[in-house]
Protein backbone atom coordinates (compact mmCIF):
# COMPACT_ATOMS: atom_id res chain seq x y z
CA UNK A 1 0.00 0.00 0.00
CA UNK A 2 1.80 3.34 -1.11
CA UNK A 3 1.62 6.72 1.10
CA UNK A 4 -1.11 8.40 -0.21
CA UNK A 5 -3.64 5.23 0.00
CA UNK A 6 -2.71 5.10 3.61
CA UNK A 7 -3.31 8.76 4.40
CA UNK A 8 -6.41 8.94 2.61
CA UNK A 9 -7.41 5.61 4.59
CA UNK A 10 -6.28 7.50 8.00
CA UNK A 11 -8.71 10.89 6.51
CA UNK A 12 -11.12 8.59 6.05
CA UNK A 13 -11.58 6.76 9.44
CA UNK A 14 -10.81 10.22 11.01
CA UNK A 15 -14.46 11.54 9.88
CA UNK A 16 -16.14 9.92 12.48
CA UNK A 17 -13.87 11.81 15.05
CA UNK A 18 -14.09 14.76 12.99
CA UNK A 19 -17.64 14.65 13.29
CA UNK A 20 -17.74 14.39 16.71
CA UNK A 21 -14.92 17.09 17.10
CA UNK A 22 -17.20 19.48 15.22
CA UNK A 23 -19.81 19.04 16.93
CA UNK A 24 -18.49 19.44 19.96
CA UNK A 25 -16.61 22.12 19.20
CA UNK A 26 -20.00 23.84 18.42
CA UNK A 27 -20.90 22.86 22.27
CA UNK A 28 -17.48 23.96 23.87
CA UNK A 29 -17.77 27.51 25.37
CA UNK A 30 -15.63 27.70 28.73
CA UNK A 31 -12.02 26.08 28.30
CA UNK A 32 -12.61 25.82 24.55
CA UNK A 33 -8.06 24.61 23.59
CA UNK A 34 -8.12 22.55 26.94
CA UNK A 35 -11.19 20.28 26.01
CA UNK A 36 -10.44 20.40 22.60
CA UNK A 37 -6.68 19.23 22.61
CA UNK A 38 -7.45 16.36 24.93
CA UNK A 39 -10.69 14.81 22.89
CA UNK A 40 -8.10 15.11 19.63
CA UNK A 41 -5.31 13.28 21.41
CA UNK A 42 -7.41 10.94 23.08
CA UNK A 43 -9.46 10.51 19.45
CA UNK A 44 -5.55 10.20 18.01
CA UNK A 45 -4.24 7.06 20.39
CA UNK A 46 -7.55 5.34 20.02
CA UNK A 47 -7.30 5.49 16.05
CA UNK A 48 -4.22 4.96 16.06
CA UNK A 49 -4.36 2.25 18.97
CA UNK A 50 -7.19 -0.06 17.60
CA UNK A 51 -5.78 -1.09 14.03
CA UNK A 52 -3.09 -2.55 16.40
CA UNK A 53 -5.53 -4.59 18.28
CA UNK A 54 -7.50 -5.29 14.36
CA UNK A 55 -4.04 -6.55 13.35
CA UNK A 56 -3.70 -8.99 15.94
CA UNK A 57 -7.05 -10.41 15.85
CA UNK A 58 -6.51 -10.65 12.18
CA UNK A 59 -3.18 -12.20 12.55
CA UNK A 60 -4.39 -14.98 14.72
CA UNK A 61 -6.60 -16.21 11.81
CA UNK A 62 -4.81 -15.07 8.28
CA UNK A 63 -4.60 -18.92 7.19
CA UNK A 64 -7.78 -19.25 7.26
CA UNK A 65 -8.27 -16.34 5.11
CA UNK A 66 -5.74 -15.56 3.05
CA UNK A 67 -6.96 -16.92 -0.35
CA UNK A 68 -10.44 -14.55 0.41
CA UNK A 69 -8.15 -11.99 1.70
CA UNK A 70 -8.83 -8.86 -0.92
CA UNK A 71 -12.50 -10.15 -0.64
CA UNK A 72 -12.55 -9.55 2.94
CA UNK A 73 -10.65 -6.47 3.17
CA UNK A 74 -13.26 -5.11 0.73
CA UNK A 75 -16.26 -6.41 2.31
CA UNK A 76 -15.13 -4.83 5.68
CA UNK A 77 -14.42 -1.50 3.91
CA UNK A 78 -17.80 -1.46 2.28
CA UNK A 79 -19.27 -1.91 5.44
CA UNK A 80 -17.82 0.64 7.40
CA UNK A 81 -18.16 2.92 5.07
CA UNK A 82 -21.49 1.83 4.23
CA UNK A 83 -22.46 2.24 8.28
CA UNK A 84 -20.51 6.01 8.31
CA UNK A 85 -22.78 7.22 5.28
CA UNK A 86 -26.07 5.48 6.76
CA UNK A 87 -25.11 7.65 9.99
CA UNK A 88 -24.30 10.45 8.32
CA UNK A 89 -27.60 10.82 6.13
CA UNK A 90 -29.90 8.87 8.86
CA UNK A 91 -28.64 9.86 12.85
CA UNK A 92 -30.35 12.92 13.85
CA UNK A 93 -28.62 15.84 14.76
CA UNK A 94 -29.26 15.85 18.61
CA UNK A 95 -27.46 12.51 18.61
CA UNK A 96 -24.42 13.69 17.53
CA UNK A 97 -23.82 16.51 19.94
CA UNK A 98 -21.77 15.07 22.44
CA UNK A 99 -20.23 16.53 25.67
CA UNK A 100 -16.23 16.16 25.48
CA UNK A 101 -16.00 17.85 28.73
CA UNK A 102 -16.51 14.57 30.98
CA UNK A 103 -13.84 12.27 30.89
CA UNK A 104 -16.32 9.27 30.82
CA UNK A 105 -18.05 10.45 28.02
CA UNK A 106 -15.06 11.13 25.97
CA UNK A 107 -13.25 7.93 26.59
CA UNK A 108 -16.71 6.43 25.04
CA UNK A 109 -16.54 8.58 22.09
CA UNK A 110 -13.05 7.49 21.55
CA UNK A 111 -13.98 4.04 21.74
CA UNK A 112 -16.99 4.29 19.71
CA UNK A 113 -15.55 6.27 17.07
CA UNK A 114 -12.24 3.89 16.63
CA UNK A 115 -14.63 0.88 16.19
CA UNK A 116 -13.98 1.07 12.35
CA UNK A 117 -9.88 1.43 12.30
CA UNK A 118 -10.67 -1.96 14.10
CA UNK A 119 -11.92 -3.55 11.52
CA UNK A 120 -9.27 -1.84 9.25
CA UNK A 121 -6.27 -3.42 10.91
CA UNK A 122 -8.10 -6.98 10.19
CA UNK A 123 -7.69 -5.86 6.78
CA UNK A 124 -4.08 -4.83 7.07
CA UNK A 125 -3.13 -7.95 8.99
CA UNK A 126 -4.83 -9.50 5.36
CA UNK A 127 -2.44 -7.31 3.22
CA UNK A 128 0.54 -7.47 5.37
CA UNK A 129 0.58 -3.92 5.66
CA UNK A 130 3.20 -2.79 8.29
CA UNK A 131 1.06 -1.41 10.93
CA UNK A 132 3.43 0.43 13.70
CA UNK A 133 4.12 2.99 11.11
CA UNK A 134 0.23 2.59 9.72
CA UNK A 135 -1.04 3.04 13.27
CA UNK A 136 1.18 6.17 14.14
CA UNK A 137 -0.02 8.07 10.65
CA UNK A 138 -3.87 7.28 11.19
CA UNK A 139 -3.32 8.34 14.95
CA UNK A 140 -1.23 12.13 13.84
CA UNK A 141 -3.68 12.68 11.20
CA UNK A 142 -6.83 11.83 13.67
CA UNK A 143 -5.54 14.39 15.50
CA UNK A 144 -5.21 17.27 12.94
CA UNK A 145 -8.23 16.22 11.69
CA UNK A 146 -9.84 16.54 15.21
CA UNK A 147 -8.66 20.06 15.93
CA UNK A 148 -9.14 21.10 12.45
CA UNK A 149 -12.83 19.92 13.47
CA UNK A 150 -13.33 21.52 16.87
CA UNK A 151 -12.32 25.11 14.93
CA UNK A 152 -14.40 24.34 12.39
CA UNK A 153 -17.14 23.15 14.89
CA UNK A 154 -16.78 26.33 16.84
CA UNK A 155 -17.23 28.72 13.59
CA UNK A 156 -19.49 26.32 11.20
CA UNK A 157 -20.83 23.34 13.32
CA UNK A 158 -24.26 23.01 12.68
CA UNK A 159 -23.33 23.78 8.81
CA UNK A 160 -20.53 20.60 8.10
CA UNK A 161 -21.23 17.79 10.57
CA UNK A 162 -22.76 15.05 8.98
CA UNK A 163 -21.35 15.41 5.63
CA UNK A 164 -17.76 15.10 7.06
CA UNK A 165 -19.29 11.85 8.52
CA UNK A 166 -20.53 10.96 4.43
CA UNK A 167 -17.39 11.86 3.22
CA UNK A 168 -15.31 9.31 4.99
CA UNK A 169 -17.82 6.64 3.97
CA UNK A 170 -17.52 6.95 0.18
CA UNK A 171 -13.91 7.22 0.63
CA UNK A 172 -13.39 4.28 2.49
CA UNK A 173 -16.33 2.27 -0.19
CA UNK A 174 -13.65 3.55 -3.02
CA UNK A 175 -10.61 2.39 -1.44
CA UNK A 176 -12.65 -1.27 -0.60
CA UNK A 177 -13.55 -1.22 -4.32
CA UNK A 178 -10.08 -0.79 -5.39
CA UNK A 179 -8.75 -3.54 -3.67
CA UNK A 180 -11.08 -5.86 -4.73
CA UNK A 181 -10.24 -4.53 -8.23
CA UNK A 182 -6.75 -4.92 -7.60
CA UNK A 183 -7.16 -8.44 -5.74
CA UNK A 184 -9.20 -9.89 -8.68
CA UNK A 185 -7.47 -8.16 -12.01
CA UNK A 186 -3.83 -8.34 -10.88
Amino acid sequence: MNGITLFLIAIALAMDSCAVSIAAGSTLKEQFWYYGIRAAFFFGIFQGGMPIIGYLIGEAGSEIIAPYDHWVASLLLAVIGGKMIYEAVYEKEEEKRPGIASFSILLILSVATSIDALAVGVTFSLLEIPILSAALVIGIVTFGVCIAGIMAGRHFGRYLGGRVELLGGIILIGIGARILIEGIFF
